[in-house]
């Protein structure tokens, strides 16, 4: 138990952190609250370079950890800055003579639950059991709903919670049940143990109805965290109602968790045996019209919108439908053995997770910059001429688009070619199809976000808007921005590192946990 708790100090480190922000955050010294996001970002940095340092733990897959744990660190950075002061027209009004309230000030409540949401994620890399995995999903998705609901003082965002949380509850009861269909099926909840009950039963003719319904229904309930299809209907409702820099977290984190999750679980059932048994028919076609309905239905949907959060929503759900395509290229090349790192199908989608968190979170941050009467930018009247006004942020909107675009050069690109290939080198040429027309049919309202404010003179709405006083924002889209070049130089790097990651563990080296007598029991029959 010592050995593993080991493992976690860049979770204690957060941790210890949340901690001292919640006395922060309430102390009615100005120059103490203050201090709050300079002690999270301490906080970060520390866990980011315990994260670099910590041994592998003994999971599924072991690398995972030392990949997904330094990124969420770096991205939580950039996040962090993106957030700004929460509370800052409160310091003004007690600046002008208002006395201080602790129940109303927010910022310290906001750091709090933004590190525990990554703590979350951070603990999915290093689950071994469902157990674990399940706490850990939970944890990263419970604080998002806070944060949603206290970001904006408007209504909206305080029914986006409210859905966002109901709809959460009922994709969390889906995949706890299809966790105990796989306890059912197995007789154990550790993952190592999991994978040698699955080889034994393939070794024995296949993996039982009771494992592949249970895999089934914990696949559609992690959906809802990357947002895809069948439980995306919340996504443009919360991403419009939330805080733009609440939205460009949601986009990332949940996500990059659940597909953390299913990454996991899908690793329990691949290359099983020494000829490589195939993975389950069933899960595999499951996946494939996941891939294709999410990629197709975002895709439609955002083209029919004229406000730029709903565009992005659902361009968030296109993107998960084309991560997809790097899981059920996975599932069909039989797992990352014998597998190059550009076209691992777990690999490529580990890169695209990284690309896609930064350049997402450069378009969302150039909207929480700009401001028209106090209030966000939201349509494509108030970014119309922007350029005229506010060149630098017209131009991060349009090469953050262009990557999420898939234009070359940008990162965006190479991040979508090594999916594509990865699905070409399995054999999914229907799935890649759909997929390069998706991405074709995209282009035209990534081009007219990135275009609008470049070709139009602004209107009454635009010659409004303003930019915000929050420097480090504009700072973490700058940032981002630049990485959508940057990034190539580590694209070679960040493929290898992405491979390492996703290498299982193999079976025999897996110790026996208290799943042994039952994995046992299914060798007797």
């Amino acid at each position: 138990m010592l050995d593993r708790v080991a493992t976690l100090w860049p979770e204690i480190i957060l941790f210890v952190t949340v901690m001292l922000l919640m006395l922060t955050g309430t102390s009615g010294d100005k120059d103490i609250r203050r201090a709050g996001s300079w002690i999270a970002g301490l906080g970060l940095l520390f866990a980011f370079i315990f994260a670099v340092r910590m041994p592998e733990p003994e999971t599924l897959m072991p690398g995972l950890a030392g990949f997904m744990r330094p990124a969420a660190c770096a991205l939580g950075f950039l996040l962090l800055l993106g957030l700004g002061n929460v509370d800052a027209r409160l310091e003004s009004e007690v600046d002008g003579g208002r006395r201080f309230d602790p129940l109303d000030a927010t910022q310290g409540e906001q750091l709090c639950f933004f590190l525990l949401s990554l703590i979350g994620l951070m603990l999915c890399t290093t689950a071994s059991d469902l157990i674990w995995l399940f706490l850990a999903l939970e944890m990263t998705s419970l604080p998002t709903y806070v944060m949603v609901a206290r970001s904006r003082s408007k209504t909206a965002a305080q029914e986006s919670a409210v859905k966002y949380f109901f709809l959460g509850a009922a994709a969390a009861a889906i995949f706890l049940y299809g966790f105990a269909m796989l306890y059912g099926a197995t007789g154990s909840l550790h993952l190592l143990d999991i994978r040698a009950a699955f080889e034994v039963q393939a070794a024995a003719g296949g993996i039982g109805p009771l494992a592949i319904l249970g895999l089934a229904l914990a696949v559609i309930g992690v959906s809802f965290k990357i947002a895809a299809v069948p439980m995306h209907f919340y996504t443009a409702d919360v991403y419009e109602g939330a805080a733009a820099p609440v939205t460009a977290f949601l986009a990332f984190v949940p996500k990059a968790a659940g597909f953390v999750v299913l990454m996991l679980l899908l690793g329990t059932a691949l290359h099983l045996g020494e000829g490589g048994q195939p993975w389950p028919e069933a899960i595999r076609v499951l996946l494939w019209v996941l891939a294709a309905l999410t990629m197709t239905i975002g895709n439609a949907l955002a083209m029919w919108q004229n406000r730029v959060k709903r565009i992005l929503a659902y361009s968030s759900i296109a993107h998960s439908g084309y991560m997809l395509v790097g899981l059920v290229a996975a599932m069909e090349a039989g797992g990352s053995a014998g597998a190059s790192p550009a076209t691992n199908g777990f690999a490529a989608v580990l890169f695209y997770i990284v690309v896609y968190g930064i350049t997402n979170l450069g378009a969302f941050l150039v909207l929480a910059c700009l401001e028209r009467r106090g209030e966000e930018i939201e349509t494509f009247d108030d970014i119309e001429g922007l350029w005229s006004r506010h060149s630098g942020h017209a131009t991060i909107l349009a090469l953050c688009t262009l990557s999420l675009m898939g234009l070359p050069p940008l990162v965006g690109f190479f991040a979508k070619l090594f999916l594509f290939t990865s699905a070409i080198r399995a054999g999914e040429y229907v799935l890649v199809i759909v997929a390069g027309l998706n991405s074709a049919a995209a282009a035209w309202y990534y081009l007219r976000l990135a275009g609008v404010g470049w070709v139009k003179r602004p209107g009454w709405e635009g010659s409004e808007v303003e930019r915000t006083p929050a420097s480090a924002r504009r700072f973490a889209a700058g940032v981002s921005a630049a990485m959508t070049i940057l990034l190539l130089a580590l694209t070679a790097r960040l493929l290898s590192a992405g491979d390492q990651a996703v290498q299982l563990r193999p079976s025999e080296a897996a110790p026996h946990h208290a799943a042994g007598p039952a994995v046992d029991r299914l060798a007797d029959r």
